[in-house]
């Protein structure tokens, strides 16, 4: 599946039944290969060393259900504001994405884009990514090579 507005949507779904408009809200989606969506939001803590990305119950997830992550977007929006912003995946999601391959695509902010967000594979957003050197002569190193 390819990341469009409907998986948009579903986080921003996910993100609006977790928050309430006056506070901080966040939440991601993610695409399996059949179509199925899968919603997740942060764990917030006051020690912020044990706080998890929004995307990470979602990855989570697929992984548990042995399924491919095709794409993923993560959505947020300050307190009692209406405007819903795209967030690039941070690095350390980037690294829990990668186990699907470089082509799994990921929403990124853009504000060339009518939108606010465009779409680009991990190979566009990390096109040095340092795992590359254990690709046995390929782009991009095979699931087997991540899962060790």
């Amino acid at each position: 599946m390819q990341l469009d507005q409907r998986l948009v949507d579903a986080a921003v779904d996910q993100m609006n039944r977790r928050w309430s408009a006056e506070e901080y809200g966040g939440a991601a989606a993610v695409y399996l290969e059949d179509g199925q969506i899968l919603t997740s939001v942060c764990l917030d803590n006051i020690n912020m060393g044990v706080t998890l990305c929004h995307e990470t119950g979602a990855i989570c997830q697929a992984y548990t259900l042995d399924k491919r992550v095709t794409a993923s977007v993560c959505v947020s929006r300050k307190p009692g504001s209406d405007d819903i912003v795209v967030l690039a995946p941070c690095g350390i999601c980037q690294e829990r994405l990668a186990l699907w391959g470089p082509e799994v695509q990921v929403g990124v902010g853009d504000p060339q884009s009518p939108s606010g967000w465009s779409t680009r594979t991990l190979l566009e957003v990390n096109p040095f990514y340092w795992a590359a050197r254990f690709a046995d002569g390929g782009i991009w190193p095979s699931t087997a090579a991540h899962t060790g």
